[in-house]
């Protein structure tokens, strides 16, 4: 705990500079105390706020707290739960949202009842920053008028710890490890599918009790990517007064820690991929939300909606894409492209022929396809070549012939395969890659899918051997142009470790938590016309008009 006694250095340079900082403990409805600096500017205020809830430690906040004193601000750091000198117990954001104990509405109740508080709050940060923001937004706090979230998501199970019904292993474990809490892993064997004890981080069904304006910054190449996304939308459409229709969106090419580079995985974009054309867009939402004294000049009026980089070929100078669009919405209007899975490996518009065709491959757990790139944390991230993946005899592969035009894909992507197995359940892993012309299968998006979940997070079902079903993998989005000359490419296996825990395919709800062996089993993609397989991808640059249809794909 800081004491007036014992200042770190850069507390005391703000003492020096006529700054009031301060350490307070602030108590919790329940009598916990949460530690909070209190970063003061010059004046007698009252002042509006910016609040950071973090577990990462407050100091890396306070040469952030020294800028926004100068603009009028008053800032406050704090430490959540359980984390450096806060009271309790790390609950993992379960106790920062809408659930019975509410600690970002607690903080912001707080903080609007101080003498020199004005009574408006706005809150930013990225990652576990922006997820506190998230969870306090839909808790409605009072003086909240504004949520600035960069990299994060306003769903702690579907993004962060379980997608389509897989544990995300890497993500979820490497960042509980860093939190000294592993033991929060015996929470996710209890509850591996979204049940009441996730409701307080689940925040899907609250949109509409947000109140503040928001913006949201986030990379194609994120770990909440799709999060981002959501809370945009969520917040845009769904959300309360002074949410719905007061939100900014802002995606570019990056992946989590690496906003505004244009180096990622194994790709480097043009130097315009570090910023779109308002990269100011905080700034003038504090000036407008909050009474700062900001020289820079802008209303929120004069940020586009939606800002997003559009992908494209990054060593052919004249391919198209490679720069900011905006957009009134995400996703803009396009038509559906259903791309067929074709015998022989081929992915085309045209409906498969035949009245039986199938690929079967076999499904090892004990050697399971490794994790190259994507929406990673602690282990390599960005676009990286798959081609030692697609080599396996456990990796399916069918692709486009070359491209004779660009096709441009931007919005949500998925797959929907028709599939058997032998077994009670396994998992579906689909990436989806930009093939270049020297043979290079460069990751643009990817997806996961627990068969036996059946599509949803509340509910698990085995299947019975040899039942075929129709797997809808959620590959989340992207904004990507296929150039001409190249391929696009998706591969099908059952296994992505150690992005994914690797399925034992023994039917249990948690198979980690199951002893023995994993069971090895084959896995049927079905591809012919009554069963035809396709991936989904949006064309913005077609009409929205009807697809291919297939007899089995109607719907």
């Amino acid at each position: 705990m800081l004491t007036g006694a014992a200042l770190p250095l850069t507390l005391s340079l703000f003492l020096g500079c006529s700054n009031r900082a301060s350490t307070e403990q602030v108590k919790m409805r329940d009598g916990v105390r949460l530690e909070t600096d209190v970063f003061l500017p010059k004046g007698e205020g009252p002042f509006s706020t910016v609040l950071y809830r973090t577990p990462y430690g407050r100091l890396p906040i306070e040469l952030k707290a020294l800028q926004l004193n100068g603009d009028g601000l008053a800032v406050v750091a704090q430490n959540v739960r359980g984390r450096y000198g806060s009271e309790g117990r790390n609950r993992v954001f379960t106790t920062d949202g809408d659930g019975d104990l509410k600690d970002g509405y607690d903080t912001l109740a707080w903080i609007v009842g101080q003498a020199w508080s004005d009574g408006k709050v706005a809150m930013s940060g990225a990652s576990a920053l922006g997820i506190t923001q998230y969870m306090a937004a839909s808790a409605s706090p009072p003086g909240l008028v504004l949520v600035s979230a960069e990299v994060a998501t306003p769903n702690v199970y579907s993004d962060a710890m379980f997608q389509g019904g897989q544990r995300r292993y890497s993500l979820s474990h490497s960042w509980l490890q860093s939190q000294d809490n592993l033991s929060f892993e015996d929470r996710l064997a209890a509850h591996p599918l979204e049940d009441a004890f996730w409701d307080s981080s689940q925040t899907h069904d609250q949109f509409g009790s947000v109140r503040a304006a928001g913006l949201h910054v986030g990379g194609w190449y994120d770990i909440f990517q799709q999060g981002t996304l959501d809370a945009f939308r969520g917040y845009q459409h769904e959300g309360g007064a002074g949410a719905a229709g007061n939100q900014k969106l802002v995606m570019g090419p990056w992946s989590h820690g690496t906003v505004g580079e244009r180096e990622q995985g194994e790709l480097a974009y043009p130097s315009n991929a570090t910023a779109p054309r308002v990269a100011n867009a905080e700034e003038i939402l504090f000036k407008h939300y909050l009474n700062a004294d900001m020289a820079l000049k802008g209303k929120p009026s004069d940020i586009p909606t939606v800002q997003y980089y559009l992908m494209g070929d990054v060593e052919d100078g004249d391919a198209p894409g490679n720069e900011w669009r905006e957009a009134e919405d995400w996703p803009p209007l396009a038509a559906p492209v259903r791309l067929h899975l074709q015998s022989g490996g081929g992915l085309a518009e045209a409906c498969p022929a035949g009245a039986e065709s199938s690929t079967a491959y076999k499904v090892a757990p004990l050697d399971p396809v490794p994790t190259i790139c994507g929406a990673n944390l602690n282990i390599k991230a960005g676009p990286c070549d798959q081609r030692d993946l697609e080599e396996r005899e456990d990796v399916l592969v069918f692709d486009t012939g070359v491209l004779d035009v660009p096709l441009e894909i931007v919005g949500p992507v998925s797959a929907h395969l028709f599939v058997s197995l032998n077994r009670t359940d396994t998992d579906l892993m689909v990436r989806m890659t930009d093939v270049y012309p020297d043979g290079r299968s460069m990751l643009i998006t990817d997806g996961a899918l627990r068969l036996a979940s059946r599509g949803t997070t509340t509910d698990f079902e085995p299947l019975e051997p040899g039942e075929r079903v129709e797997a809808v993998v959620d590959l989340w989005s992207t904004a990507m142009v296929i150039n001409a000359g190249h391929r696009l490419r998706i591969s099908i296996a059952s296994s992505n470790w150690p992005r994914f825990s690797v399925n034992r395919n023994n039917g249990e709800p948690y198979p980690e938590s199951v002893e023995g062996d994993p069971k090895p089993l084959t896995v049927t993609v079905h591809h012919d016309e009554t069963a035809a397989s396709y991936l989904e991808v949006p064309d913005p640059r077609r009409a929205p008009a009807a697809f291919t249809t297939c007899a089995s794909s109607a719907r």
